[in-house]
């Protein structure tokens, strides 16, 4: 008789990292260590068979783990990124095109009308139909002071995570049909706040108001609207914050009560589960979320 194995959880990258930055927008491409999205450890059900996703920021990052985890979940996807990622953009589709699925590019930016709907319509276009929207691109610069957030990058930082959001869910619902889900990575500073971040928190603040009001609005519709609130991640969005130095970013996420920051892949199954009609039916206008054990009430 054969005796159990016991599953461990893989061993994750220990901090301190190496001292590094990048000028935005970061490319993962250039991350040491590279964030993990693979997700080795978790089993595919087929949760998302036949479904068409439209991830933005689905380059890199957490973008980029739930492109791929939703690709193994049997969905065919449209990532959307800025110009300037195309290197990183194409190696995840390579990625995603080894398992059998499809996987589009549109590059852009989220902060105008124009390209919002353009990127909607262009996966309609590609794929037929929509049947999730990922929100994910986000912008962050750190201040040291509110003297310090001028008009240009408040107005940048709230253009890119609240209202590319608004804007895509806006156009998505033109195509949407019952059973279709929107999702959109919050951040626990959405939640908590930070000091060094009033910007980027009240775009997250904001964000989690507009899903549970959206949520809300779309039951008669049978559309589910959802938040994923992570803590910190590794991707390329800290390291070319402008304001963390590279000194800062190498002890990214040590005060969070793991001790690290999370790796993509490990957010990327809550987008799985928010998104399967087998798994969250019964949810929406939620935030979930995914923290690393930092206490927010509840």
């Amino acid at each position: 008789m054969k005796k159990a194995v016991a599953s461990r959880a893989p061993s994750e990258p220990k901090l301190p990292f190496g001292r590094q930055h990048q000028h935005g927008p970061g490319l993962e491409s250039k991350l040491s260590p590279k964030p993990r999205f693979r997700a080795a450890a978790y089993k595919a059900a087929g949760k998302l068979t036949g479904k068409i996703a439209l991830i933005t920021g689905g380059d890199s990052g957490i973008g980029r783990a739930v492109a791929y985890i939703y690709a193994r979940e049997g969905a065919d996807v449209a990532i959307v990124y800025l110009p300037q990622e195309q290197k990183d953009a194409e190696m995840i589709q390579k990625e995603i095109q080894k398992i059998g699925r499809r996987c589009m590019l549109i590059p852009g930016d989220v902060t105008t009308v124009a390209f919002c709907d353009h990127a909607v319509d262009a996966t309609v276009s590609e794929f037929g139909k929509l049947d999730i929207l990922v929100s994910n691109a986000a912008h962050q610069n750190r201040k040291d002071a509110l003297e310090d957030v001028g008009d240009e990058e408040f107005d940048l930082t709230f253009k890119t995570n609240i209202y590319a959001y608004f804007r895509l869910a806006r156009a998505a619902l033109r195509y949407m049909k019952a059973g279709a889900s929107i999702i959109v990575t919050s951040s626990e500073t959405g939640i908590l706040g930070n000091e060094n971040l009033p910007d980027y928190s009240a775009t997250k603040g904001a964000i989690n108001a507009f899903t549970k009001s959206l949520g809300r609005k779309l039951i008669a519709r049978g559309i589910r609207v959802n938040a994923v609130a992570p803590g910190p991640v590794w991707t390329p969005l800290n390291p070319s914050d402008a304001g963390l130095p590279a000194e800062k970013v190498a002890k990214f996420g040590a005060h969070n009560p793991m001790k690290r920051p999370a790796q993509p892949e490990e957010l990327a199954p809550a987008y799985v589960f928010l998104a399967s009609n087998a798994d969250s039916s019964y949810i929406t206008g939620s935030i979930l979320q995914v923290m690393g054990g930092e206490p927010a009430g509840g």
